[in-house]
């Protein structure tokens, strides 16, 4: 790439917009389209067409209703039963990223942090905050954006070479809200190993831990991929119960061709009213500025450990699960697939668990079969297996 089309990227960069957040928050590299324009695909329709190989999930889009009075409701009680944790783990990560980074960025050289859309914009976005807060002891120059990552198709190239032909000394952390089973993990993996010889201009912008070690961040991580998280516990992550109206009102993205641009996404402007986005945000990190606990500094991992593999595959194997994708593991990613795929049943660790509440009301909403497993499987407290459909359905 020439300087003069660097310098035009650049300038190129100021035009994406934020969904609902601040624009001091993070920047969204995405084609925002109009809703009106993107087919309304019913869920049962939808299954049918992924589970037999005629569509990809990217391709299609059911979009979002409000959330019900009731979902509301248990969003808002864990809010309050977790933003103290939240909070804490925020700051935990914001003084690991300073401990790791302070020598090595500036103001001209900034933490670039690029969260994967959309569960990680809001983790992304209190990371963001806690950074720039200058009254913290780990303040740190950071910059975030927040890019799509598809399964099967990987993290957008293009977005990707935006920023780094914006920041080309930079470090960059790829962010995320937790880890299921690995598999944004591996997406990630496989989309950076063009960047994987030392030779490569943006080598160090990507390994800066090292050949092959993948800098992805969570808040939890139970799949034991990450190279740093919070913790590896499945818990009740507030942001998890929600989907646009907490992500800066952005829709799942849709893939693009690189050579036609950006992924895409559906600006859900008329979810304005029931947006959380911001009011979640200024939340947790109201409550981090008032934390008095120590910081605690957190273990990194050059290596993904995939500590629930086995799990995994036994859970495949007893319920005759071919395709892997159908296994939704953790609160989170079992809330989101009720909301918005055609579950089977839903595998609890516990009968009566506080974090499963949500969950348990959706399946008696729903009329979905709950089985409780117990230790079995553990570290996760609750996994969605989604029902399998043919393409007649």
């Amino acid at each position: 790439m020439t300087a003069n089309n660097q310098n035009t990227q650049i300038a190129d960069l100021s035009q994406y917009g934020s969904g609902s957040y601040l624009a001091s928050d993070v920047t969204v590299l995405l084609d925002i389209v109009d809703k009106d324009a993107i087919a309304d695909v019913p869920v049962h329709q939808k299954e049918a067409l992924i589970q037999s190989g005629q569509r990809h999930y990217s391709d299609m889009l059911t979009l979002e209703d409000a959330p019900s009075v009731m979902h509301e409701q248990l969003y808002i009680e864990a809010l309050e039963q977790g933003k103290v944790r939240a909070a804490t783990d925020i700051a935990n990560l914001a003084y690991t990223l300073q401990q790791i980074f302070q020598l090595n960025v500036n103001n001209e050289r900034p933490l670039i942090l690029v969260s994967l859309v959309r569960a990680g914009l809001p983790i992304g976005v209190l990371l963001q905050r806690a950074l720039v807060d200058a009254n913290s002891s780990y303040a740190l120059p950071s910059v975030h954006y927040g890019i799509s990552i598809i399964r099967d198709r990987g993290l957008d190239p293009v977005a990707l070479q935006m920023i780094l032909s914006r920041h080309s000394h930079s470090p960059i952390v790829f962010v995320d809200g937790w880890t299921g089973k690995g598999a944004i993990y591996k997406e990630l993996a496989r989309s950076l190993e063009a960047f994987a010889d030392p030779n490569h201009f943006n080598f160090a912008n990507i390994f800066h831990q090292g050949k092959g070690a993948i800098p992805l961040l969570t808040l939890a991580d139970p799949a034991g991929v990450a190279w740093l998280a919070a913790s590896e516990e499945d818990w009740l992550i507030p942001s998890g119960l929600l989907n646009s109206t907490v992500s800066g009102l952005i829709s799942r993205s849709l893939y693009t061709e690189p050579k036609l641009g950006l992924h895409r996404s559906v600006f859900y402007d008329n979810l304005i009213e029931a947006d959380h986005s911001l009011a979640f945000i200024d939340c947790i990190d109201t409550t981090r500025r008032t934390l008095s606990t120590p910081l605690q500094g957190l273990p990194t991992y050059k290596q993904p450990r995939y500590q629930t593999a086995d799990l995994i595959e036994t859970l495949a194997a007893d319920y005759a699960i071919s395709n892997r994708n159908r296994i939704k593991p953790t609160i989170a990613e079992a809330t989101r697939a009720i909301l918005r795929r055609d579950p089977e049943c839903i595998l609890l660790a516990s009968a009566e668990h506080p974090d499963t509440v949500l969950l348990r009301h959706l399946c008696a909403q729903r009329h979905i079969p709950i089985r409780v497993l117990g230790d079995k499987i553990l570290p996760y407290q609750a996994i969605t297996l989604i029902k399998q459909r043919g393409a007649d359905e």
